[in-house]
Formats: C-alpha cells, structure tokens, sequence
C-alpha cells in the first residue's frame, strides 16, 4: 500500500494504532489503477482502455461499411475485422489449443462408443 508511504497502515492495525474499519476504508479509498485494483481485476487495462478498444472496433467497422458501400458492382464485399484483443478474452494460440483439445476429447468419445456398439470395428491401440 505504497500509495500511505511513509505510513504502513497494514503495521498500523497491528499495533493497534488504527482499527479494522480504518484499514478497510484506507483499503477502499485506493487508487483505481493502483497494484491492489490491478491485482483483483487480474489485468492492467482500466476504463480508457477498454473504450479505446471499442473505439477501433467501431472505426475499422464503419470503414469497411464505407468501402463496401463504395466497392465496384462486381467485387466482393470486404469482411468486417477481426475484434481489437481485451483482457479475459483468450489469445489465438488458446483458441486453436482449446479446439484441438475439444477435437481430441469428441474423437476419444466417438471411439468409445463405436467400441460399445461394434467391437469388431474398434480401432485396436
């Protein structure tokens, strides 16, 4: 709680200089973008960040809306981007290895229940 410096509250409350509900709301009244908020959000993005994001989401939506409304006849329209990453989505990398796992788990209860319903076409390992 470096925001108290020089003070350490924590130190404080043990020595019984301050009590239980002075350290909560010394707790509470921390910066929303200190090392504690962080720490709870379990990322470092705070409220700009999230909009900027939004931001270049809706830009490169509204351009590709100008470029298709504008396109010659015969080409093909332009697809929307990709989202701009957030914290708590997962990455590519996550994805791709989320889905080779769920294709691993789906193909083992496949082969169980060939095994179950046609022993003789069970795959032998």
């Amino acid at each position: 709680m470096h925001h108290y410096s020089p003070r350490d509250p924590v130190e404080e409350y043990w020595q019984g200089k301050i009590t239980l509900r002075k350290l909560r709301v010394m707790v509470e009244g921390l910066p929303p973008d200190g090392a504690v908020a962080r720490a709870a959000a379990g990322h470092h993005w705070q409220h700009t960040e999230f909009m900027l994001a939004d931001l270049l989401d809706l830009m490169a939506r509204l351009l590709t809306d100008f470029r298709n409304a504008n396109r010659p006849e015969k080409a093909a329209p332009q697809p929307y981007p990709e989202p701009v990453w957030r914290p708590g989505q997962p990455s590519e990398k996550q994805r791709k290895r989320q889905a080779r796992k769920e294709h691993a788990e789906a193909r083992a209860g496949y082969q169980r229940i060939v095994a179950l319903a046609t022993p003789q076409h069970a795959e032998k390992g």
